[in-house]
């Protein structure tokens, strides 16, 4: 009978095919076996020694939101002094931004504060189990045009998000993939395409249900084609809708002979003028209301500028198009010097008064492709794509002279004021959190009202 005690444990899991990693009390990765290092795409320096709260993790839960680190699952071990078992976990892989899944299981070995304290973490790969959306679907019907969406976020202006499309695709539209993949389909429309039409697809979208519906769309060029489509929500083998296939099949010519045949006859010409007029009227009514729903959601009431929501927003699209061309990204926090004094001496109408005129100077100053907002009390921000670092220094003399050279009249005081500016500059590409930026760009602000404000920082 075979003595187990005398096994070499370490060599059993050097040559294991699942993944083991030993995390310390403090998280910090003390052992992983090559399984390990294999499944997450990783050196072994890059794994030994770096704790749960390294920015290189980015796990995702089974529905595809974003796991807090609470819910890793060391941390997860040693909040509840509990044992996970069969845990489904994505990863997301910086270099390909691809999401593997890993069946999880995790203990605590020895006693909690105990210098021997270690929690084994154990995983297996199973993303062909999980696999988000099947391709032979989308195959089956490759001869029509074939479009793929996440179903997680459809609402305007972010979603939903374009993961796939087919050759037909291009062909009819003349866009290419890089240029659609995570766009939304909205991008296709224009003045003429149906609104209800529009709306009765949002409503099946958001249900998870199939819908069909006839639309004019425009290609890259602005050339009107009519489509009938069918869009059939995907599951992944937990039941959960996780994408949509839009199927379509170009119609323009046979929408031109009906149209054509309709001209005919002068009472459907009556109809159609009518039926224009109100579609005119209803478009303008939808357009008012939409405009003051993006209005309160996306812009700060006592400034008119950007609030921080629809700046993430901008911001997220400033740093695709940057990283598409290779560009920087310069962010920048804006803060007004002394404020609580002028709130103290004159009253908060004056400030509001303060911070109306700054947003005026802020918004005059940049251009509309850049991003600006009101960040929160009397700070701001900012983001513009560079090329070079001296484009940020310029943007940041105007800021700080036009601040300092407007008069303020408050009773019967003319007061200056002036502002600390702190600008992080990076390549877009080597941007893989947008709080980082902040984080930066709040430093180095912090650092000119230290030297005396009234000045900017750019690293």
């Amino acid at each position: 009978m075979i003595d187990i005690d005398n096994l070499n444990i370490k060599n059993i899991l050097e040559h294991a095919h699942i993944g083991v990693i030993i995390h310390r009390a403090d998280t910090s990765v003390v052992y992983a076996n090559p399984a390990a290092i294999k499944l997450l795409n990783l050196s072994y320096d890059q794994l030994i020694g770096k704790d749960a709260y390294d920015p290189q993790w980015a796990f995702v839960d089974e529905n595809g939101l974003p796991l807090e680190h609470n819910s890793y699952p060391v941390n997860q071990v040693l909040n509840s002094k509990q044992r996970i078992e069969n845990k489904t976990i994505g990863l997301i892989d910086h270099t390909s931004k691809d999401i593997a899944w890993f069946m999880v299981n995790a203990y605590m070995e020895g006693h909690e504060g105990a210098k021997n304290c270690f929690i084994v973490v154990t995983f297996s790969d199973i993303t062909e189990r999980v696999k988000p959306f099947s391709a032979e679907d989308i195959l089956e019907n490759a001869q029509d045009i074939i479009i793929v969406t996440e179903a997680d976020n459809i609402d305007y202006p972010e979603g939903p998000k374009i993961v796939y499309v087919n050759r037909a695709f291009e062909k009819l539209t003349g866009y290419t993939k890089d240029e659609v993949i995570g766009e939304s389909p909205r991008i296709l429309q224009g003045s003429l395409t149906d609104k209800e039409a529009r709306k009765s697809i949002y409503q099946a979208l958001r249900k998870k249900q199939s819908v069909s519906q006839t639309l004019l769309n425009y290609d890259k060029c602005g050339r009107p084609y009519w489509i009938d489509m069918n869009i059939i929500p995907l599951k992944n083998n937990s039941g959960q809708v996780t994408h949509f296939a839009a199927i379509e099949r170009d119609i323009s010519q046979i929408k031109f002979h009906q149209e054509q045949l309709a001209n005919r006859n002068n009472d459907l010409k009556a109809l159609k003028a009518n039926l224009e007029k109100r579609v005119r009227e209803r478009t303008l009514s939808l357009q008012q209301a939409k405009t003051q729903l993006e209005s309160m959601a996306y812009f700060d009431p006592l400034t008119q500028l950007p609030n921080r929501r629809f700046f993430s927003i901008h911001l997220s699209k400033l740093i695709a198009a940057a990283k598409r061309r290779k560009e920087m990204i310069a962010l920048g926090l804006i803060d007004i010097d002394n404020f609580k004094s002028v709130n103290d001496t004159f009253g908060h109408n004056a400030g509001d008064e303060i911070l109306k005129k700054v947003a005026e100077i802020i918004s005059d100053l940049f251009r509309h492709e850049d991003a600006i907002c009101r960040y929160g009390g009397e700070e701001f921000a900012f983001s513009i794509m560079i090329s070079q670092k001296d484009q940020a220094e310029q943007a940041c003399d105007r800021l700080i002279q036009a601040i300092r050279d407007k008069q303020y009249q408050l009773e019967e005081t003319n007061l200056t004021i002036t502002a600390s500016i702190g600008v992080f500059t990076t390549l877009a590409e080597n941007i893989d959190n947008e709080h980082e930026l902040f984080r930066n760009a709040d430093s180095l602000m912090y650092k000119a009202k230290q030297d005396g404000k009234n000045r900017y920082y750019i690293d």
